[in-house]
């Protein structure tokens, strides 16, 4: 391990807990779908997703070089300068988290060290390019073509099964969003653990403990997938339920659409270096499976909030941590003080919390009044083509027994 100073150290112990609140922030991500289905019990369904947030870890670095050599330029980078980027990434999560708000780690990082480079170095400072093509154009792409994929995967799969046995049908997809929800749990690994890595490689380029253009050192990523696996296993209860009830009631046939969709995009963009939200992803793909089964609410008063905290989540966290920038400007005890405000003001934010308890035990009870369908809802329904008979036929013959009985029960196709 390379030879840290006192404010190194402080800023990889920061990052590490940027780390573990983005676990429980992102948990819903992965298994709010599968919780609110039945698909697998709380407790359950939030070990499995940090075991494989963990090896996600190890998978890629190419995200972590984004932030680490991409985003910002390195040689106007201080240590105290990560360390308040960092003060605002945690306290924006920690604030969405509070109202259940499911918002975007990554872009509360993102802005955070943006904001908190811009008061130390200039505008100059931060790469405009790499901030277009490679967070902000995926943030209003990715929710977008997940939500899509998302709609007409749910349409198809309830055209496909509405000759299948009701309960069969329902068991069967309840597995399949076991595997999807595995494969979102992995990617959310090789995506958002990568942006701690990528922060601590960046404070150690910028302390001189390593060269510049550096990968991240092993003990960078364990530490990292450690502590993004067990902030998800403690599971983020309050956005969970927001994710799994407050955008729409899902079926499995929906969850497992969604799951897939968001998985795929993720991982695609984990591959290509883009730092994307898995928030957006999931978010958007919970809403087109809610749009694609005929008869589904998409409950938009939840919808319009969720977008506002999207829209607030870069500047508010760039706000942050310019503010803290320029407080430790002043020396070793403008640390100091901005680091006593961000304990102060967490555990304030965890004894607000308390006069409401979301656990695993109330994660799924209904507390959601019904919104009738609105315009948006009704317009997606009416302009959305079905498959085609020979798609459906098709696949149909390829996948499903000739014969079965619908059950009653079950929710009709969307056609």
């Amino acid at each position: 391990m390379e030879n840290l100073s006192l404010i190194l150290a402080i800023v990889v112990v920061t990052a590490l807990a940027f780390d573990f609140t983005n676990g429980f922030h992102d948990t819903a991500n992965a298994m709010a779908t599968t919780i609110s289905t039945g698909a697998l019990k709380p407790k359950v369904a939030v070990a499995m997703s940090a075991v494989l947030n963990l090896v996600g870890a190890f998978l890629s670095v190419e995200v972590a070089n984004t932030i680490s050599k991409g985003l910002v330029d390195e040689s106007g980078i201080r240590p105290e300068v990560i360390f308040a980027a960092l003060v605002g990434a945690i306290l924006w999560n920690l604030l969405t988290w509070l109202v259940g708000l499911p918002s975007s780690s990554s872009h509360a990082l993102m802005g955070g060290l943006i904001g908190a480079t811009v008061a130390s170095a200039g505008f100059g400072a931060v790469h405009g390019d790499v901030l277009v093509t490679k967070v902000l154009l995926p943030a209003i792409a990715a929710p977008l073509v997940a939500g899509l994929a998302a709609m007409f995967a749910t349409r198809l799969t309830y055209t496909l099964g509405k000759k299948a046995d009701g309960k069969a049908s329902a068991k069967g997809y309840r597995t399949g969003q076991i595997a999807s929800a595995g494969l979102v749990s992995l990617a959310h690994g090789t995506n958002d653990a990568q942006k701690t890595m990528g922060i601590i490689t960046l404070a150690l380029i910028a302390g001189g403990s390593l060269a510049p253009d550096s990968d991240p050192p092993l003990w960078v990523i364990l530490s990292a997938g450690l502590a993004i696996a067990l902030g998800t296993y403690l599971g983020g209860w309050r956005i969970i339920r927001t994710m799994g009830k407050g955008l729409t009631d899902l079926q499995p046939q929906q969850g497992f659409a969604a799951q897939t969709s968001a998985a795929t995009v993720i991982l695609a963009s984990s591959h290509l270096g883009f730092s994307l939200s898995t928030t957006h992803s999931v978010s958007g793909s919970v809403m087109g499976a809610g749009l694609g089964r005929k008869g589904g609410v998409v409950r938009w008063s939840t919808a319009t909030r969720m977008f506002v905290a999207w829209g607030l989540t870069l500047p508010a966290a760039a706000l942050v941590g310019a503010l803290a920038e320029w407080v430790t400007g002043f020396g070793s005890w403008g640390t100091a003080l901005v680091a006593v405000f961000l304990v102060a003001s967490s555990a304030a934010i965890w004894k607000i919390s308390r006069r409401e308890v979301v656990d695993h035990t109330n994660v799924v009870d209904d507390h959601i009044d019904e919104e009738p369908p609105g315009v948006v809802t009704t317009a997606i329904a009416v302009v959305t083509p079905p498959p085609t008979d020979a798609m459906v036929e098709e696949l149909s013959a390829t996948i499903h027994a000739p014969t079965g009985t619908a059950d009653p029960a079950a929710p009709k196709a969307a056609v």
